[in-house]
């Protein structure tokens, strides 16, 4: 059976030369496969909406298809954080997007560049950055209180202040994690699950059927998966509204 896990390993595409950079040091430039299926999943994102954004008498199903995805997030930022969720939507709607594209290339023989966690990780720092500077362009100062949550006896501060501060700051680890581990995890027992398909294949009658019924758990699973792509971009959206959230109604907090 194939190793599982090859298909997260690393390669350089394009050779590229190391530059150096004060502070970070050596960086090698080189266009991976990551890098590839990131840029990939970009283009995807831009050209599928260059075409769903085509206006027509009677709207195609590229162009529902858009519409829809649009809406869905649309309806999700307003729900969650008001009216100022449409100040917020291009940034929101552009994370779902690239992280969909990305999971969803990835199950057709296109490196998954979520099943990296330097990746997603990057997405949640990103995310948490976004809302540190929102928090202190609208609240100043102010932006601690959200470590001190209201309606609490001055004792348990001393308690629930620590806490919270711990959770805001894992919270780009669980972000990244939380895709990361999903992304990864699926692909793994897909991989496992084709290869007992060929590996009970040679193995007389009784192999057939094993192989028959691994067959079927792939085909299970694959749809599984694909279901799993669109959660996690969608769950990773909704994170990333409610962290915007807690900084814009800083007072209900």
């Amino acid at each position: 059976m194939a190793d599982p896990m090859h298909q997260f390993q690393i390669q350089k595409i394009v050779e590229l030369p190391t530059v150096t950079v004060p502070g970070l040091g050596a960086i090698d430039l080189s266009i991976t496969n990551s890098v590839a299926a990131m840029i990939s999943a970009s283009l995807l994102v831009m050209g599928f909406y260059a075409l769903a954004a085509r206006r027509a008498v009677v709207p195609g199903r590229l162009q529902a298809l858009g519409e829809m995805l649009y809406g869905l997030v649309d309806g999700l930022a307003e729900s969650i954080m008001g009216h100022d969720g449409k100040k917020f939507l291009p940034f929101v709607f552009t994370l779902f997007a690239f992280v969909l594209f990305m999971n969803m290339q990835g199950m057709f023989l296109v490196f998954t560049s979520t099943s990296q966690l330097a990746v997603t990780l990057t997405l949640g720092l990103m995310v948490i950055a976004t809302v540190v500077i929102v928090g202190f362009a609208k609240n100043g100062f102010k932006f601690f209180k959200l470590f001190f949550p209201s309606g609490v006896p001055w004792p348990l501060y001393i308690l629930l202040t620590p806490i919270e501060i711990i959770s805001f700051l894992i919270r780009p680890i669980t972000l990244g994690l939380r895709l990361f581990g999903n992304m990864l995890g699926g692909h793994v027992v897909l991989k496992i699950f084709a290869g007992f398909v060929i590996a009970l294949g040679g193995l007389g009658v009784l192999g057939w059927a094993g192989s028959a019924l691994a067959l079927t758990s792939v085909v299970a699973l694959t749809a599984l998966e694909f279901m799993v792509a669109f959660l996690q971009a969608f769950v990773f959206a909704v994170l990333a509204c409610v962290y915007l959230n807690d900084v814009l109604h800083l007072d209900s907090h």
